[in-house]
C-alpha cells in the first residue's frame, strides 16, 4: 500500500475528481482554456527542474525516502516544494482548461493534504538529517512561493 501512497496517485485522484465535476457543471471561455494550458506547461517544467535539480544532487525525489542532500540550488532558491507547487498548477490548470469549476474545490483540499500527508514528514527528515542548514534555508525560502 505505501507504494500507492505517493503524491502522483493524489494528484491523479485529484484530477479524476476534477474530470468527473464537468458532468456537473462545464463554463469557461478559450481564453481560460489557453491559461490552463500554460499552468499544465509551467507546473511540469517545474516539476521537471526540480526532478533534474536532486538527480544532480544525487538525493531521493520519493517523499518515503530519507534524503541524501539538502538541496538550495536551481528551483529550491524561489520555493521549497517545486514539485508539489508544480503539482497544484497542473490541477488548477485542469479545472480550467477542462471547464470545471466544481474542481477548483479540489484545490484547496489537495495542498490541505500534501501538506499535511508529505510536506510536513518531509520537512522533519530535513530538519533531522539537516538541522541547522535546513533551518536557515527554511528561514530564507517559502514553503510555497
Amino acid at each position: 500500500m505505501k507504494y500507492l501512497d505517493l503524491p502522483p496517485v493524489w494528484l491523479a485522484l485529484a484530477a479524476a475528481l476534477v474530470w468527473m465535476s464537468r458532468g456537473i457543471v462545464t463554463v469557461g471561455a478559450s481564453a481560460l482554456q489557453w491559461a490552463g494550458a500554460a499552468m499544465i506547461v509551467v507546473g511540469l517544467a517545474l516539476m521537471l527542474a526540480a526532478v533534474i535539480t536532486m538527480t544532480r544532487a544525487r538525493t531521493t525525489v520519493i517523499p518515503h525516502r530519507q534524503p541524501a542532500a539538502l538541496v538550495t540550488q536551481g528551483i529550491f532558491v524561489r520555493t521549497r516544494n517545486p514539485i508539489y507547487l508544480g503539482d497544484v498548477l497542473l490541477l488548477t490548470g485542469l479545472c480550467l482548461y477542462w471547464q470545471a469549476p466544481l474542481g477548483l474545490a479540489t484545490v484547496p483540499v489537495f495542498i490541505w493534504w500534501i501538506t499535511r500527508h508529505f510536506i510536513t514528514a518531509e520537512e522533519a527528515r530535513l530538519h533531522a538529517a539537516f538541522c541547522t542548514a535546513f533551518e536557515e534555508y527554511a528561514r530564507r525560502v517559502r514553503r510555497w512561493l
